[in-house]
Order: C-alpha cells, then sequence, then structure tokens
C-alpha cells in the first residue's frame, strides 16, 4: 500500500477515536448532571418536605415512572416483587398447592380446587372452601395476589388457613406445612381417579387435547410428556388450547413449535441493539396428526408465536378469536444484586411470513397485528355464552370430579376446533380410499 494511504488510514483512524472519546465523555457528563440533579432532588425531598418520607419509596417511585414512559411491557420489579417474578418464571414456590379465585362481590377467596399430591390435598381442602384467615389476618375483600403472597413462604414453614366450607355450614382451621409446589403449565380434558390429567377429549377419545396455560422453562418437558400419553392413546387429531395463555419465556415458544414442525423459520426476532435472529425447527416432530389451535383475544405473547409458526406452516388450523397483538421482545435486567430488576423491552418478533405480530398503539382492526382464526373458523364468545364456557371448563379442572359431565356444546369454540379435526380427518380418509381404489384399478 502507497506510504500516503496509510497515512490516510492512519489519521481516519485517529480522528474516528477523538470522536468516540469526545461523544463517551459529552455522554457521561450528561449522565454526570442527571444523576447528580437526581440525588439534589431527593436530599431536598428527605430533609424539607412536609412529613416524612421512605427513600425506599421514592427510589422506586422514580424507577417506575421513568420505565412507564418507555412501553406497557416494559416495568421496573422492586425488590418486594422480584421474588415473586422469579416464581413466575420458573413455576415452582413454597406454597400449600391451591388454586383460588374471588367473588367481586362478597370479596370472599374461595378454593377452586386443591392441587393433587400437595399439602392442601393432603390436609383435605375442597373445592368450594372459602378462606377467611391467614396466619390470624383477616382476607375477606383482600386481593389475590395480597392472599397469594400470605400463603407463600419458606418450604417447611406451617401457615394457619382459617376456612369455611359452605356445604356443611361450619368454620375450621387447618396448619398446613409448605412445600415446593411446581405448577403445571400444561393441562389436559379432566383429571382420572388418580388425580393425573387425561390428555383426550371424552366425548371423543381419538382426539387428543392439550392446554398450555403460560409458557416456562419447564413447559416443552411437560408438553412432550403429553404428547407421548397423545401417541400412547392411539389419537387421530390433536387440539391445542392457548386461550387466556398471556405468553411467557420466548425460548420455550420456540421448543413447543420445534415439536410439531420437522423443519423451516419458526420465528425472527428484530433488535436495535443486538443482530437479528432467526430460529428454525429441527428433525424429530411427533407424528403429523390433523390439528387445531384453540386462541382468544387474551392469547398473548409466546401464544401468538406459537399460533402463527403453525398457522404459517399449515400445520395447524386456527380457531376461535384474534389474539392479543403482543409481539415484543423483553429481557429481565437484575439490578441491585439481582434485588430488583428492569424488565426491558428490547425487540420485536416476527412470523415465517414475516408479518410483524405485534400492534403498535396507531394500528386499528383492518391492520395487520397478532394472529386471525382461518377462514370459517372465527368464533366469537362473549357475554352468557362465554360464562357458561368458563363455569363448563372450571367444573372439568375440579378433583375429586364432583358434578356430572356437561355437554361440549357449552364451549362452542371447543366444539368447533372437534368439527375441524374431523373434516380432516374426512378429508384424508376419502384421499386413502382413493389412492387405494387407484392401486385397484392398476393391479386388477
Amino acid at each position: 500500500m502507497p506510504r500516503q494511504n496509510w497515512q490516510l488510514l492512519v489519521a481516519v483512524v485517529l480522528i474516528s477515536l477523538v470522536c468516540y472519546a469526545r461523544a463517551r465523555s459529552i455522554n457521561r457528563v450528561e449522565y454526570g448532571r442527571m444523576q447528580q440533579a437526581f440525588t439534589q432532588a431527593l436530599h431536598y425531598i428527605e430533609h424539607y418536605y412536609v412529613r416524612p418520607v421512605n427513600r425506599r419509596e421514592l427510589f422506586d417511585a422514580a424507577m417506575a415512572g421513568m420505565v412507564e414512559k418507555l412501553d406497557p411491557h416494559s416495568a421496573y420489579v422492586p425488590p418486594h416483587q422480584y421474588t415473586f417474578l422469579q416464581e413466575t418464571i420458573h413455576q415452582e414456590f413454597g406454597g400449600v398447592g391451591i388454586q383460588v379465585t374471588r367473588d367481586e362481590k362478597t370479596g370472599v377467596l374461595e378454593v377452586v380446587t386443591p392441587l393433587v399430591g400437595t399439602p392442601a390435598y393432603e390436609a383435605g381442602l375442597m373445592p368450594g372452601d372459602q378462606i377467611l384467615a391467614i396466619d390470624g389476618r383477616d382476607v375477606v375483600g383482600a386481593t389475590l395476589e395480597q392472599a397469594v403472597q400470605l400463603m407463600r413462604g419458606p418450604p417447611g414453614k406451617p401457615v394457619r388457613l382459617k376456612l369455611r366450607r359452605p356445604s356443611e355450614k361450619r368454620e375450621f382451621e387447618k396448619v398446613i406445612v409448605r412445600q415446593v409446589i411446581r405448577v403445571p403449565t400444561v393441562l389436559g380434558d379432566r383429571y382420572d381417579l388418580q388425580g393425573n390429567w387425561v390428555f383426550t377429549l371424552q366425548p371423543y377419545p381419538h382426539i387428543g387435547y392439550i392446554r398450555i396455560v403460560s409458557f416456562s422453562q419447564r413447559t416443552v418437558e411437560e408438553l412432550r410428556h403429553a404428547l407421548q400419553e397423545c401417541q400412547k392413546a392411539q389419537i387421530k387429531g390433536l387440539i391445542l388450547d392457548l386461550r387466556y395463555n398471556p405468553g411467557g419465556l420466548f425460548d420455550a415458544a420456540v421448543g413447543v413449535c420445534d415439536l410439531f414442525l420437522e423443519q423451516g423459520l419458526i420465528v425472527t426476532t428484530r433488535y436495535r441493539a443486538l443482530e437479528d435472529q432467526e430460529f428454525r425447527a429441527t428433525p424429530g416432530a411427533f407424528p403429523p396428526w390433523p390439528m387445531a389451535v384453540l386462541v382468544n383475544q387474551y392469547s398473548a405473547s409466546a401464544s401468538e408465536i406459537v399460533a402463527a409458526c403453525l398457522q404459517d406452516h399449515g400445520r395447524a388450523v386456527i380457531v376461535g378469536e384474534r389474539t392479543f397483538g403482543k409481539g415484543s421482545v423483553q429481557q429481565v435486567f437484575p439490578l441491585e444484586g439481582e434485588r430488583s430488576a428492569l424488565k426491558l423491552t428490547i425487540g420485536t418478533y416476527h412470523r415465517p411470513s414475516g408479518a410483524n405480530i405485534h400492534r403498535e398503539p396507531d394500528m386499528d382492526e383492518d391492520d395487520t397485528w397478532g394472529v386471525r382464526p382461518d377462514p370459517g373458523y372465527e368464533v366469537p364468545l362473549e357475554g352468557e355464552e362465554l360464562q357458561r364456557a368458563l363455569q363448563w371448563r372450571r367444573k372439568r379442572d375440579v378433583f375429586p370430579r364432583q358434578e356430572q359431565e356437561d355437554p361440549l356444546y357449552l364451549d362452542p369454540q371447543l366444539r368447533r376446533a372437534v368439527e375441524a379435526i374431523e373434516k380432516q380427518l374426512s378429508s384424508d380418509s376419502k384421499a386413502s380410499q382413493a389412492v387405494l381404489s387407484n392401486a385397484a384399478v392398476c393391479v386388477g
């Protein structure tokens, strides 16, 4: 290289380094001024505000206010919520093992069902039991989150529940020792007599039925087990129910898709600060059963990744209602030595077709976002019809069963998914008969 070119190259490098250093210096000065202003404001509030204040509460409020300016899915997680965030991700915590609901009219907490094999189940708690107090604290009128936090705690530590059993018109107390509770994310149609999920639809034993209620670290493993049970039952078709699933771990959504695809693009993530990434299926999928996926307006994030992927590949018919439209990627950044955290939106994900799932604030119903049901398979559900469907499902999720079996038509969306499977099976059967007929003609 000529000497003059070398000199030019060195000059360019030096100028670039100087500009970079200057930019960093300007940023440091700007950040330094803002940090100083924050510290000064905190000092003035602590010393001159009309009433005493809690420094930690002020800091948490400042962090929350800053992140609130970004988007609805970014959030500051203060120390008192950080443990709950970790438990949500891992689906594991110290507790008694009951699902609870709250009567909005009376404010009374009610046991939906004890989880089989948990301390609550062994202590004899039953569906319909009302929780009046936890460790002597009245919880009538408390929020679900407040009650759950009181019941959770270190494994091995007891918790005292004051209960009312309306069916027996009596109040009683139970002291239950907490254990590590692992909440399943993959459920079936109903419990068997031993308290295990049955992954076939009761009126249609040739159709598998699997619900994913969230995406956690164990979801792929749990789904693999459920699909193996479906194989043992020799199912002919499969319904995957993602209704009311708010999402969860991105990697779990990719892993779920990989169980149903032999090859092809699953999802693409696009970032501002990182390189875009493509995630592709690997060989080893389960049999290509005719398949329907149930979604509604509460199916979001990871649920939409799965539904969009299977729809774009023609692997499943999408049944129900248009999904929520959350196609953004969040990453959790621990703060203060993992005492608090910042959940930050860092990118968006795009379905195999290239379309963006995320619904931007300025989009309307006619824009492209979320996942729409396939033509002819949109089934709106609202009002009394929705309430009947929810009650029907709630009864089926109770162990042991206390009600007679209810007819499937109480859930019109599920009924339509069954029809979609039966239609595919009928079409496959006619195609097979046509092949056999042609073969007979050739041989004859």
